[in-house]
């Protein structure tokens, strides 16, 4: 064994003096903030960070450290990989400790043995070493596991995450090691010209990869990759960290998008780009809103109309309450006036904060849904119903539909449609009917779920309501 290892990369990845490096990484982590928001995923079971240099992917993978700051964990398994190849299944680096500039981090191994130790030289990769001085950063008391992942068939995979899910206890986050799409010549990958329109053909083209991601189906994730040829480096980690946390929570879990960026829109050069993405995967329960937070959100929508309704002025007000309002989710308001619907829209791509999209999406239910005259105008008092949605989890099919809990959304030749968890509870639908109304809501036949080429996904809805606005 070697006692100590000296990264390589200080000095040429990263600067060789710790001041400087911490000046970076400090830098690296405000440009982070000023990119997401103060909003950070809380108590996250494990992320997707990408391992370029700090010059490059580092504001991204800041997204990852941040949260992981926030989180103070005891332990962090990283799940890396040799871009080399040559390794077959999953080994522990056989060294006592690796030096950064600043300073040494002890390396330990899985508490329940699960995994051969390899030669520190056979695996060293910048796949985990360039994590290390974020790593001292932002949880400079964890232990640090690192996991070299090779190549497994789908057993040997199932294996690895079953020994990953028994050795997890509160305290414990995995870190998959993954850049995303690797464009260019010297890449050998160029599927589109890097024309006017290749940041959104790339953005595309990971986002495809990310979603599969979310479906927390490591084969429906490979299947995605192989449609597409993908030159997604860390696949194989990120197929065993989605394994490993399906265990730990079942149907339960979300990934959340906390940053992405191509090294072309940094460069300027979209020859040769590669795409960074942090992600992060937490339960349901970590998503809810406390109880502050949901009135400061009733308050927005309520004050909201009552502006439009004595003014006529169309001015959203913004929510005032805690920085889990920073968040971008998805979030719909409806409007009722006893049993009468008087409209209800949304927003699904999370593109503004919750603190902001409250009062536009109460003006909007209240002014631009087609199927109602404008609620603005109806007197009397008005109730609000605000669902505040978790992220997209793709599915395969009905199988992993659940009345109740569950919206769809349902996405094919161009069309799309969305239904709200409740809708299916408030008819007495089956999963089949929910399904099917879907699929007209899309626009298309009460089948067309069933096409293969349809893209079905799931949510869960935070639904909380006010009386009489």
């Amino acid at each position: 064994m070697q006692a100590i290892h000296n990264s390589p990369f200080s000095g040429s990845w990263y600067p060789e003096n710790a001041g400087e490096l911490e000046r970076l990484l400090d830098e690296r982590f405000a440009q982070s903030c000023g990119r997401t928001g103060p909003y950070l995923l809380k108590d996250a079971l494990g992320f997707v960070t990408p391992h370029a240099g700090p010059a490059y992917s580092g504001c991204v993978a800041a997204a990852v450290y941040r949260a992981i700051q926030q989180v103070r964990p005891e332990q962090i398994v990283v799940l890396a990989f040799p871009h080399h190849g040559g390794l077959k299944g999953v080994g522990v680096p056989d060294v006592d400790a690796i030096s950064t500039p600043l300073g040494e981090v002890a390396i330990h191994a899985p508490s329940n043995g699960a995994f051969r130790r390899v030669a520190e030289e056979r695996v060293c990769d910048h796949s985990f070493e360039i994590q290390l001085p974020f790593l001292q950063k932002a949880a400079p008391r964890a232990r640090i596991v690192p996991l070299y992942v090779g190549y497994m068939d789908a057993g040997e995979r199932r294996n690895a995450a079953d020994q990953l899910a028994a050795a997890w206890r509160p305290g414990v986050v995995f870190l998959a090691s993954s850049d995303f799409t690797h464009y260019g010549r010297s890449f050998g990958y160029v599927p589109f010209p890097a024309d006017g329109a290749i940041a959104r053909h790339l953005r595309e083209l990971d986002f495809d990869c990310i979603d599969a991601a979310g479906s927390l189906d490591s084969p429906l994730f490979l299947e995605t990759l192989r449609e597409h040829d993908a030159t997604v480096c860390g696949r194989d980690p990120i197929a065993l960290l989605l394994d490993a946390i399906g265990r730990l929570a079942g149907g339960g879990v979300y990934q959340s998008v906390l940053d992405y960026q191509t090294s072309g829109e940094i460069t300027g050069d979209y020859h040769h780009s590669v795409s960074y993405a942090a992600l992060g995967y937490c339960h349901r329960d970590a998503l809810e809103l406390n109880s502050a937070d949901r009135e400061a959100l009733l308050d927005a929508a309520a004050q909201t109309l009552q502006r439009l309704r004595e003014t006529g002025v169309r001015d959203a007000v913004r929510a005032r309450g805690s920085f889990d309002l920073e968040a971008r989710r998805g979030v719909f308001v409806t409007l009722h006036q006893g049993a009468d619907l008087l409209g209800c829209i949304g927003n699904c791509s999370a593109r503004e904060k919750l603190a902001v999209e409250a009062g536009e999406m109460a003006l909007a239910a209240a002014l631009d849904d087609p199927r109602f005259r404008p609620a603005a105008g109806i007197a009397g008092p008005i109730d609000i119903e605000i669902s505040v949605l978790t992220p997209f989890r793709r599915i395969r099919g009905i199988e992993q539909f659940s009345v109740g809990r569950h919206g769809g959304v349902l996405k094919l030749d161009g069309h799309s449609g969305l239904l709200l968890p409740q809708v299916a509870e408030e008819r007495g639908w089956t999963a089949e009917k929910f399904l099917e109304a879907l699929a007209r809501k899309s626009l298309l036949g009460p089948r067309a779920w069933r096409d293969p080429k349809a893209r079905l996904s799931v949510f869960e809805a935070q639904v909380f309501s006010r009386k009489g606005a």
